[in-house]
This record gives structure tokens, C-alpha cells and sequence, in this order.
């Protein structure tokens, strides 16, 4: 039985996120990612102007003359969603944890999808797959999603972006638009992003908190890795401190980005201290740009 709380939380996210994809992100969801897939329809005969490309070698050698196959644009796209849950998402100094964030954008996506009558599928990872729904239709469907993200406890701390891409590529064969929501405290996924990216169209949507970039000048404060439980000292008070945190964490910050516009993939950054609206309008209006 899934607690009052939680089903009146799912409520909340859906009448916050109908009024967004009525109005804002139905259009832009699909002129962004409608129709950019394309599947084989049939073979007819060749017609003066027909793209030679498009010849069907084996079918013309068995009838004799020319003929081409024939594509159409999918009528349904398949949504993933996969969302990192682990400690350092359960952070935050602003109003909400990333967490928090991550779900109301994952709840976003997800209706916008099935405005469009899109499948929508889940999974839940920190260093371990912790819970897969696969595709479907149906507002139904959203709502168990929502639900599951909302309800869900995770069983460890850690975070392996790459095991839940190769999970990813097992369970779903079929190209998909995959939205990777996480703060991308991870190591070594390149390899398995570049492989996923190939397959599908993944969106990378990193989450943010202000205090991750830059310290306050706050004096002693103790500092404690939510993934792995170690803890450092550090004087905030020092400006040589707080600037060399501030140097890394940009660096660290740079190379992502960096990693990113290298394996083509298109990602969204989101702070926790702003608004995440703005952000993925500027990112479908850029998409919708670039297929035009």
C-alpha cells in the first residue's frame, strides 16, 4: 500500500506539470523529437528520381527491374527515463533537493510524452539497477512512474552511470529518446555513453547545487561524502580554500562538458537555486532549431 503522502506528492507534481505541457512543452516535445526516427514501410518499383540509395538490391535481382524501399516516419517514440538516486542527489541548500528536482522533470518529460502518445519507461539506479519499468502508454502509466520514483528507498549509496547505460542497451533494443538525470558524480562512464549515444538519443540533464561550485565563507566546516562517508575539515574562511574548491570543482565541470560536445550528446544543466523551466525551454527550442 503506497503511503497518503506519496500519492497526494504525485498529485501535486501532475496538476503542477499540466499547465507546462498544455501550454509550453507539448509543441516544442514534439517538434523536437517527433518524427526523427525511421522505419521501413515496403518495396515498390523504381521511379524516375527515386534516390539510388534506396535500391533493394536482393528484391530487384528476384523481380528483375529496380525497386526501392519505401521509410516512414514512426508514429511513437519510446521515452527512457534513467534516474540516478544515489546519496549525493539527496542534497540540497536551496528550497529543494536535487532529488526533488529531478523528479518534477522526469514528471514533466514523461506527460509531455504521453501527450504525444509515446511510451514511457524507467529505470532507477544508483551503483546497482534498482528498479526497471519498461515502456508503456498511458497517463496510467506516468502515474506509476511518478509514483515509483517518489516511493522509492534506495538500497545503496553509490553511483555507476555506465552499469545503468549497459543495463539500458540490454532491456531496450529499439532506438529511444533516453533522458539521463543525474549530478554526474561518477567516474569512467565515457565509454558506456558513447556506445548508449549511438544507439538512442540521449539527452543528459545534470543537476546542480550552487554549494557544489563555490563555498561560503562560513568559517570550520566539516564536510562528508554522502557516497562513500568520508570526511574532510575544511576553513572556509581562507580565501585560498575556497578559491582552490571553486578552481576543481570548474575544472571538474569543464572536462563533463567537454566529454559531452566530444561523444555528441546534448545535455541540459540545472541549478537547484533557479527555476529548471527556463533551461529545458532554451534546450527544445535549440533542438527544434537544428532539425528544421
Amino acid at each position: 500500500m503506497i503511503p497518503k503522502e506519496i500519492l497526494k506528492k504525485v498529485k501535486r507534481i501532475e496538476i503542477q506539470t499540466r499547465g507546462l505541457v498544455n501550454d509550453v512543452f507539448s509543441g516544442e516535445y514534439h517538434s523536437v523529437f517527433k518524427g526523427r526516427g525511421m522505419e521501413f514501410s515496403e518495396v515498390r518499383e523504381y521511379q524516375i528520381g527515386d534516390d539510388i540509395r534506396l535500391i533493394d538490391w536482393n528484391v530487384s535481382a528476384r523481380m528483375g527491374h529496380p525497386f526501392v524501399k519505401v521509410f516512414e516516419e514512426e508514429r511513437e517514440l519510446t521515452v527512457m527515463l534513467l534516474v540516478d538516486v544515489s546519496s549525493s542527489v539527496d542534497f540540497g541548500t536551496f528550497e529543494r533537493m536535487k532529488g526533488e528536482i529531478a523528479i518534477e522533470i522526469c514528471a514533466l518529460l514523461a506527460f509531455s510524452a504521453i501527450k504525444n502518445n509515446d511510451k514511457v519507461g524507467l529505470i532507477i539506479f544508483t551503483d546497482r539497477i534498482e528498479k526497471f519499468v519498461p515502456p508503456k502508454k498511458g497517463k496510467t502509466h506516468v502515474l506509476r512512474v511518478l509514483r515509483e520514483l517518489l516511493y522509492h528507498e534506495p538500497k545503496r549509496k553509490g553511483t555507476d552511470i555506465s552499469l545503468a547505460l549497459e543495463y539500458l542497451s540490454r532491456v531496450i533494443t529499439r532506438r529511444s529518446v533516453v533522458f539521463l538525470v543525474s549530478d554526474f558524480i561518477s567516474e569512467d562512464y565515457q565509454k558506456a555513453m558513447q556506445i548508449a549515444n549511438k544507439r538512442h538519443d540521449l539527452v543528459a540533464i545534470t543537476i546542480t547545487d550552487p554549494r557544489e561550485i563555490e563555498l561560503p565563507n562560513i568559517g570550520l566546516v566539516e564536510l562528508e561524502d554522502a557516497e562513500t562517508g568520508e570526511i574532510i575539515m575544511l576553513d572556509t574562511a581562507d580565501l585560498t580554500t575556497r578559491q582552490a574548491f571553486t578552481r576543481e570543482t570548474s575544472i571538474s565541470r569543464e572536462e563533463r562538458d567537454r566529454n559531452f560536445r566530444s561523444m555528441n550528446v546534448d545535455s541540459i544543466d540545472i541549478n537547484t537555486d533557479v527555476s529548471y523551466i527556463e533551461p529545458l525551454i532554451k534546450f527544445f527550442r535549440m533542438r527544434a532549431k537544428r532539425f528544421r
